[in-house]
């Protein structure tokens, strides 16, 4: 029957066609060595300050890469065969089927059903091996570029914040779910002063901008301010926390988390009773911050309102209402009297007190799920994020729309820029934390490995622009705060 012939033929002109696939990757395979040996004596001729190790890590990457495209370059040009053979069959089987023809509409929606799977297939080759070479080549660049550089453990539950000082001398700050605040030396790790004034969960930590005194919001319905002293003890030796195995990423039980008693933080000095207590709010305390001069500090709550108090008198100066749900953050401008507020109910709003007599409020419309931070940056803009996994940078000015969006594979947590570089830290759900531009360009993944990194949920990320040892810091519901050196020069050199 012509059906059966036509198949046969199909069938020995794709056994020919894969015979000739084969020869054809025999070949390339066989001038590989050819051309890699060819490479080296180009490379040992020339003049390169680069040492002979990192020139063969360099070639044998190259030439990976050149392979897989070789290979999917082959790859496709035997699917574009089987694509026009099918597109034939099938118009010829239209005049056999049933005895009957089939329209050309019916012809064409067949036809197109079928080349659409296998275009479908090569994209899905195409993507999985040159996204295998590309991940592989950034895991090497971030482990150099981003590095841990000391853990801060002794929390006996999750950390909710951290925070870095602004005075000397420079301490850590955190602030967990075991109802306390530790501040820590950054340089050895060791816990400085722990404050046990509330009765709640402490979920944020904000330190004066010109004094030694702390504000921290709670569970409790209430925010503390509170003053510290602190003699920072002699630096020893850091321990090298940065040999890796790999990138093998492992499941840690509870019984493989930190203690809670490993670096002895119940020795450490104690500050029971703060210096002022703000008791406006009728809900959890979720965050609060300092603005511009340090007079005056605003507080974000559950019940669906933000406090603007005055520190001196402990009074209550305005309460910001307008949000229809819970808020989760708030964040004050370092230079001038704005308060940006973020809520579950998927907008963050401006709050404007420049002019004493009055203050206007603008209100951004942009996520589709809880809006988990807003903070500002330099100049007229600010970054928020969300638990619809996108990030975006606004301009104050105008409100209709981001100037740039970031897409991730997880919800985002409190966020944080580096002002003077203008670089994004986003600590995720899934353990993970990664750096990006203002235009959206991602720069680096922090490692994350068996040995380092978190092991849970990472909750807040903190830049500290002028430390020489760690300049961003991260804490998560590890129980642990990490600090980390991030090479900035080379990390925007590498984008």
């Amino acid at each position: 029957m012509p059906i059966e012939s036509g198949s046969c033929a199909s069938a020995r002109q794709a056994k020919q066609k894969r015979k000739s696939h084969s020869l054809s990757i025999r070949r390339t395979n066989s001038s590989e060595q050819e051309r890699a040996g060819l490479q080296r004596d180009m490379l040992e001729g020339q003049d390169s300050k680069l040492p002979s190790s990192v020139r063969n890590t360099l070639l044998e990457l190259f030439g990976q890469i050149e392979r897989e495209f070789e290979n999917l370059y082959i790859e496709n040009l035997e699917l574009r065969r089987e694509i026009d053979t099918l597109n034939e069959r099938l118009a010829g089987e239209g005049q056999t089927i049933d005895g009957a023809e089939l329209s050309k509409g019916q012809l064409k929606t067949k036809a197109s059903h079928s080349t659409s799977q296998l275009s479908q297939k090569l994209k899905t080759t195409y993507k999985a091996s040159t996204s295998k070479i590309v991940s592989s080549f950034k895991t090497t660049t971030s482990r150099a570029i981003c590095q841990l550089v000391k853990e801060y453990v002794g929390h006996r539950d999750g950390i909710w914040d951290v925070s870095v000082a602004k005075t000397q001398p420079v301490v850590l700050g955190t602030a967990s779910a075991d109802h306390t605040a530790l501040l820590w030396s950054i340089e050895t790790g060791k816990c400085l002063v722990k404050y046990v004034g509330h009765v709640g969960s402490v979920n944020s930590i904000k330190f004066h901008p010109t004094e030694q005194v702390a504000l921290t919001a709670s569970g409790d319905q209430t925010a503390h301010i509170w003053r510290y002293i602190v003699q920072l003890p002699t630096p020893q030796p850091t321990a090298d926390c940065n040999q890796v195995s790999g990138e093998d990423e492992v499941e840690i039980s509870d019984k493989d988390e930190p203690d809670g008693d490993g670096d002895g933080s119940s020795d450490c000095p104690t500050v029971r009773v703060p210096l002022t207590s703000l008791k406006s709010h009728q809900g959890v305390v979720i965050a609060a911050d300092w603005l511009v001069g340090g007079k005056q500090a605003v507080t974000a709550s559950w019940d669906r309102t933000a406090n603007l108090y005055d520190v001196e008198t402990s009074e209550l100066v305005h309460s910001l209402t307008g949000h229809d749900q819970e808020l989760t953050h708030c964040c004050t401008h370092p230079t001038q009297r704005l308060v940006v507020t973020s809520s579950r109910d998927t907008t963050f709003r401006l709050w404007d007190f420049r002019d004493p007599s009055i203050h206007s409020v603008n209100v951004f419309q942009g996520h589709t799920d809880t809006v988990t931070s807003a903070v500002f940056t330099v100049g007229d803009n600010v970054v928020s994020g969300s638990d619809d996994r996108t990030v975006k940078v606004w301009d104050l000015k105008n409100m209709r729309s981001p100037i740039a969006t970031i897409r991730t594979d997880s919800a985002v947590n409190r966020i944080n820029v580096c002002v003077g570089q203008r670089i994004i830290a986003l600590p995720h759900d899934n353990r993970q934390v990664r750096l990006f531009d203002m235009s959206g360009v991602r720069l680096a993944r922090l490692p994350r490995s068996n040995r380092q990194g978190h092991r849970r949920m990472v909750c807040c990320t903190a830049w500290s622009e002028d430390h020489p040892i760690c300049n961003l810091f991260t804490c998560g519901f590890d129980r642990q705060a990490i600090g980390w050196n991030i090479n900035i020069p080379a990390l925007l050199q590498e984008k």
